[in-house]
């Protein structure tokens, strides 16, 4: 019983872990083999559409299960930090930006008068 207990409790962790991962294995194997009885016994096009259907689903899930387990996920705390960075050097950009803008301004209003005079 404790498997299912990990498997539910697997939807809400980020990323893969292994009850979920075997959980999706025992799935497709099991679709799998029942489309082959089911191929064997009636041997219809349709259970053979529905098998190469199966397996090339199988393994793009199986690709994608690779991919997750190689790139690193970030928690909720780490996001919300480099968030608040990118946020602050905005904020240093902008002022930059408007301090430059105001001395532009100045040394204008300096070339302005100067013409007047």
């Amino acid at each position: 019983m404790s498997f299912f207990v990990e498997l539910w409790e697997s939807v809400f962790t980020p990323g893969t872990t292994p009850a979920l991962i075997t959980a999706t294995h025992a799935s497709f194997i099991l679709l799998i083999i029942s489309l082959l009885v089911l191929i064997f016994l009636t041997k219809s096009i349709h259970f053979i559409n529905l098998l190469v259907i199966a397996v090339l689903l199988y393994a793009s899930v199986f690709w994608f299960i690779n991919e997750l387990q190689q790139v690193k996920l970030q928690s909720n705390n780490e996001l919300s930090q480099k968030e608040l960075e990118k946020e602050s050097e905005s904020e240093k950009l902008s002022a930059n930006a408007t301090e430059s803008s105001q001395t532009t301004a100045t040394s204008e209003d300096i070339k302005l008068r100067k013409r007047k005079v």
